[in-house]
């Protein structure tokens, strides 16, 4: 079964959109599977950096635990 699309509108330098038309062409590959490509690839890159919601919890409830520790090195 085909997989649903949805249209948007966008807008990007030429030297970009020429960019990746050469890099689909180059792969024998559709300007929209690329561009597919390259939005998935960037929304996976920025979940990876993303530090986890219980990370942040535990480093927060350690800076406040030894604030005053904090403090003092800051000296």
């Amino acid at each position: 079964m085909a997989e649903t699309r949805e249209k948007f509108s966008s807008q990007a330098s030429p030297e970009l959109l020429a960019a990746l038309r050469a890099a689909a062409r180059q792969e024998g590959r559709h300007f929209q599977a690329v561009l597919e490509d390259a939005m998935r690839g960037y929304l996976e890159e920025k979940a990876r950096q993303a530090v986890r919601p219980e990370v942040m919890e535990h480093f927060r409830a350690s800076v406040e635990r030894h604030r005053l520790l904090g403090e003092l090195l800051a000296r």
